[in-house]
């Protein structure tokens, strides 16, 4: 039983010291960005609140606002348990000097008692000379002065732990004035996301109020999504179809240069071998001389004699559109930059995020393919990797660019004019178009990412946090 509470003992000790290596600045950078992404979105509401035809939008913009508050509150207890170990480790420490600070006194006051009592001169002489032998009295004349730096040294050991106990005070102070600010954010926090959710909750109200004229619009955005992931599908298959037809035609030229030159290298061989049954004929070897050239001339016809052929050993399934070089590079770079990805804009508030969903209250459902991100009408938006156009496309009236990156296609649709054509190779950040207006009047763009299969994957796994 004993040693089950040590073991959880050490187990929790252990687990506080992992936390804490989350470093304070690490925190405070995170809660930063989550103020400054509140920022952003209070400022979109306070632009779009005017518009009554973007209640839609504006539930979407308070619902992600009241995420992003959660998890700066979470961020801020974090912050909290941090300062609290702070100040449990700093009090310990504290506790700890003065006991030595005590001790160091006591010893201290010993001494000077010690040499209180032997103030004499005569005292000490009478120490000096009383010794035996010439080197008896050096040695005694040293520990006097050996005495006299410890005394000294206890001295300095007393006001370097007194120091000590100053600086962890203040220390601590500080710590303690820290979490009394911190929790005063959280409070404010805490109040702001009441605010949020009543919010919601009028935003929810109007939605009820105008929940067939919503209805109208989630299912001309559902027509959308559908004949965007048509096309898209039916472009990633014309990729794929393109793939297979470069790859067969270059492993036929290849065989076909294969076979070219076993050809070329067999009729060598047998030039080469005619050439020395002439030369030996000519010359009158014997049989027995003539047969060791012959089976090592023979070896040789065949050219995979010597030849080992192996293929790299790697657990990675490659595409049909990782056949070249290039391909395969611009699948990897893509992979590799998972999470860090720029945006495609340089600045707007996501308004619909990935996946299915619903409206609290309501019937209203919906599912997105990628992220809707309000923007700036005409707002330039950029190709996030390099990559190659596949296609340029109008669906409803606007333009919608797909770019391949090996295996993988990012598209981006709501586009009211395009800046590249069909097969053109374009690098990270080459701006692809402007935004288009939605339905209300205001710029919007969808990103969207898909893989070789036609699997719409959610952008902002990929896209680095804003």
């Amino acid at each position: 039983m004993i040693k089950k509470v040590i073991f959880l003992f050490l187990f929790s000790l252990f687990s506080v010291l992992s936390f804490a290596q989350q470093t304070k600045e690490e925190l405070q950078r995170k809660q930063q960005d989550l103020l400054k992404e509140i920022r952003d979105l209070n400022a979109s509401l306070k632009n779009i609140r005017n518009n009554k035809n973007r209640s839609l939008a504006n539930y979407n913009l308070v619902k992600r606002k009241i995420a992003a508050r959660e998890e700066l509150i979470q961020n801020i207890n974090k912050d909290l348990r941090i300062l609290d170990n702070n100040i449990y480790k700093n009090t310990l420490e504290i506790s700890r000097l003065r006991k030595e600070l005590d001790t160091l006194k006591r010893e201290y006051a010993r001494s000077l008692l010690f040499a209180y009592k032997n103030r004499s001169n005569y005292d000490y002489l009478n120490f000096i000379f009383s010794a035996s032998t010439f080197n008896d009295a050096i040695k005694r004349i040293t520990y006097l002065k050996s005495y006299r730096q410890y005394r000294e040294q206890q001295v300095a050991n007393i006001e370097k732990t007194q120091d000590l106990i100053s600086d962890k005070i203040a220390t601590l102070n500080s710590t303690k004035n820290e979490k009394s600010m911190a929790l005063q954010v959280q409070n404010n926090q805490l109040k702001d996301l009441e605010v949020d959710k009543k919010e919601q909750n009028e935003e929810v109200n109007k939605l009820k109020t105008k929940e067939n004229e919503f209805a109208k619009e989630i299912r001309k955005r559902e027509n959308d999504r559908r004949q965007m992931q048509a096309a898209i599908s039916a472009i990633i298959k014309r990729e794929l179809a393109e793939a297979r037809k470069k790859a067969e035609a270059l492993a036929k030229q290849k065989r076909a240069a294969e076979d070219e030159r076993r050809k070329r290298v067999a009729e060598q061989q047998r030039q080469e071998r005619l050439a020395r049954q002439q030369a030996a004929a000519n010359n009158g070897s014997n049989t027995a001389g003539t047969k060791a050239p012959a089976a090592q001339s023979e070896a040789a016809d065949d050219p995979s004699v010597g030849v080992v052929t192996t293929k790299p050993k790697t657990n990675r399934v490659y595409s049909d559109l990782e056949t070249t070089d290039e391909g395969r590079a611009l699948s990897i770079n893509f992979e590799g930059r998972r999470g860090s990805l720029p945006w495609p804009v340089d600045a707007g508030v996501p308004t619909i995020h990935f996946g299915s969903y619903t409206i609290p209250g309501t019937q209203l459902r919906g599912k997105s393919d990628g992220l809707t991100i309000a923007v700036p009408l005409g707002a330039s938006v950029k190709a996030v990797a390099d990559g190659e156009v596949s296609s340029v496309f109008d669906l409803g009236g606007e333009q919608v660019v797909t770019v391949r990156h090996g295996k993988y296609f990012t598209s981006y649709s709501h586009l009211s004019s395009v800046n590249v054509n069909k097969d053109q190779e374009i690098k990270s950040g080459t701006v692809i178009g402007r935004a288009a207006s939605n339905d209300e009047g205001e710029g919007e763009v969808v990103f969207m990412v898909t893989n070789e299969h036609s699997v719409f994957l959610n952008p902002e796994q990929w896209l680095r946090r804003k």
